[in-house]
């Protein structure tokens, strides 16, 4: 389990709202699109008023499309960075959005790494569609992490970095390779934040992930906040309200550095 179904994205540091402020914060749309093989699987989009970065692509977690992940896309557009949210599980659920009472894992276990990629990629192109050419980062939370972490070693997906919160680094779990072992693949840089309590990520997995990125010379960082849980980045856990702070000033430094340093497509 990673966010509980009325967990609320943390507020955006006031510094980093996109300047004007955005009365009543940014919009934003459901969308159907399809991926490579056919398959119709839902999205949300939100676009900035004004882009202050890198597109953003937002991969949940295991419960798929949920008004979390629309309201994140909607903050990201608050701080002037395009956003889509994607669901997973069109091939199997049909379409979304994914309510309290969806049974997800049986839809997670017949998900393939491949097939997250594809309606990555073509989350990507619908966004440039819509707001132009322009490089995009990845954003994945737990089951989404990984597939963030993952989709930096894909060949033919078109992304600037990704970013995983507390992502999975156990690709055994999912019948997938494991991040570390996709280090010599990965083509662009990596952000990894995690929380130094949480029990389903240990502390051996992320310094072998990060050891692995730096040896296969890798731009990675990553960052553990001490005593902060899994799902740490969650409006409602006040305690770790410094911590979610200081996660949203790193990804977005992340999202402008990238689009800095990436030549549009």
């Amino acid at each position: 389990m990673c966010f509980d179904h009325d967990a609320l994205p943390p507020d955006l540091p006031a510094a980093l709202r996109a300047r004007p402020p955005l009365a009543g914060g940014a919009a934003g749309e459901r969308v159907t699109l399809t991926s490579a093989d056919g398959t119709a699987f839902s999205a949300y989009v939100s676009q900035a008023a004004e882009s202050r970065g890198a597109g953003v692509v937002i991969l949940p977690d295991v419960r798929g499309l949920y008004r979390f992940y629309e309201e994140l896309a909607e903050r990201f557009a608050d701080a002037g960075h395009h956003a889509i949210a994607i669901d997973y599980f069109g091939r199997t659920a049909g379409l979304g959005p994914r309510d309290e009472d969806f049974e997800y894992m049986p839809h997670v276990t017949q998900t393939r790494v491949e097939q997250v990629q594809a309606d990555a990629a073509a989350a990507v192109a619908h966004l440039r569609e819509r707001t132009g050419p322009g490089p995009v980062v990845a954003v994945g939370f737990c089951f989404g992490g990984f597939q963030a972490f993952t989709a930096a070693a894909a060949p033919d997906l078109d992304l600037a970095g990704v970013v995983g919160f507390y992502g999975g680094l156990d690709g055994s779990r999912r019948g997938a390779a494991s991040p570390a072992h996709l280090a010599a693949h990965m083509h662009m840089p990596v952000l990894g934040l995690f929380g130094g309590a949480d029990e389903s990520i240990p502390a051996d997995q992320i310094e072998q992930f990060h050891s692995a990125l730096l040896n296969a010379g890798v731009d990675v960082e990553v960052v553990v906040y001490p005593g902060a849980p899994h799902s740490f980045f969650d409006r409602r856990q006040e305690q770790y309200a410094e911590a979610s702070q200081d996660a949203w000033r790193r990804v977005l430094a992340f999202a402008q550095g990238a689009a800095v340093s990436s030549p549009a497509p």
